[in-house]
């Protein structure tokens, strides 16, 4: 019989330094109101110079699993989807195994940047359903304040370090007892799918200038944020459509909508574009800022601890990156 992932805890981090608009505005040729104006963004939090990805992503890790009642031992699988590893090798997500006391099955990262999450969810659900693992944590972490060109006012304004996570299990469908009875329940709780891709031919459009096998050095963000914004309104319209496509739903049988936390312009413009109403659209950028593969774990454990996303609701994820990268996962809570 096939099997299931469902969300049994998530949980996140965020450091405690809080950087304001005013207080890059002292340093930068910018000010509040024009980064409010253009991002939507008002606040990040940043990373203490003593703590490194992985120490994001283990609170993170730890907060998800002590809310999903579910031992490090009984973990077979840990994915953390990540553009700021602490070290070009070994993954961090080996780091965080060790930490957590992570006896069982593999850990590694993935690189998607800011689709890292959806599609580390990609990777997850595959092997619950083929049978490869049993329970899964599953983390977006960054420290992207390491990579910022801090006088490049155009991309070191966008970006805030945090962590996410989930803590996901595997069910048998026939155990599933969140059915109602209506058509857009009639598969019960759980990931119902996800769908990634990615462009190649774009990456020149979001990039950092730097690399192991290239310059030798770690680089610093450089963007194209005319021609992301196009890419990301159109991608982000369409993986949605094909999501729900493919699940034989429509965009109002969306309780809540968990995008990526890039830009406000970007999330008001795909939400107009799909006919969304914003209500229904989890935003944390305003205090956040873009926090990369973090960013989706993050909103979603706000939302789900403040009580807005409750069981049975439906919910999406969607995202993207540099690559550029792109997706979506769905998913009955």
């Amino acid at each position: 019989m096939l099997k299931r992932s469902i969300v049994l805890g998530t949980g996140s981090y965020l450091p405690e330094r809080v950087v304001s608009n005013d207080e890059l505005a002292e340093r930068l040729e910018t000010s509040h109101e024009w980064i409010v104006t253009r991002t939507g963004i008002r606040q990040r939090h940043i990373a203490a110079n003593s703590e490194m990805t992985s120490d994001l992503a283990l609170i993170a890790a730890k907060r998800a699993l002590e809310e999903a009642g579910v031992a490090a031992s009984e973990v077979d699988m840990l994915l953390l989807a990540t553009t700021t590893p602490d070290q070009t090798f070994p993954a961090t997500a080996t780091k965080v195994q060790g930490q957590l006391g992570m006896t069982n099955g593999a850990a590694f990262d993935i690189q998607a940047v800011c689709s890292g999450f959806v599609y580390g969810l990609a990777v997850a659900d595959s092997f619950i359903k083929s049978g490869q693992a049993e329970t899964i944590v599953l983390i977006g972490a960054e420290t992207f304040s390491r990579i910022l060109d801090w006088k490049d006012r155009g991309t070191c304004v966008l970006f805030g370090d945090g962590a996410g996570a989930i803590v996901l299990s595997a069910v048998e469908n026939s155990e599933d007892t969140m059915q109602t009875g209506g058509p857009r329940d009639n598969r019960g709780r759980g990931v119902l799918s996800t769908h990634i891709h990615s462009n190649g031919n774009t990456n020149e459009l979001l990039y950092v200038d730097g690399g192991p096998s290239s310059t030798q050095t770690v680089g610093q963000v450089r963007m194209n944020g005319r021609e992301v914004f196009r890419y990301a309104v159109n991608n982000l319209a369409n993986i949605v459509y094909e999501a729900m496509e493919f699940n034989n739903l429509v965009v109002d049988d969306i309780d809540w909508l968990v995008p990526h936390q890039a830009n406000k312009r970007i999330l008001d413009s795909t939400a107009k574009k799909l006919g969304l109403s914003t209500d229904k659209v989890i935003v944390t950028l305003d205090r956040h800022a873009n926090t990369s593969a973090a960013s989706i774990p993050l909103a979603l454990d706000e939302a789900v601890k403040d009580g807005r996303v409750k069981s049975g609701d439906l919910v999406l994820l969607e995202a993207m990156g540099g690559g550029l990268t792109w997706g979506a996962g769905l998913i009955r809570w």
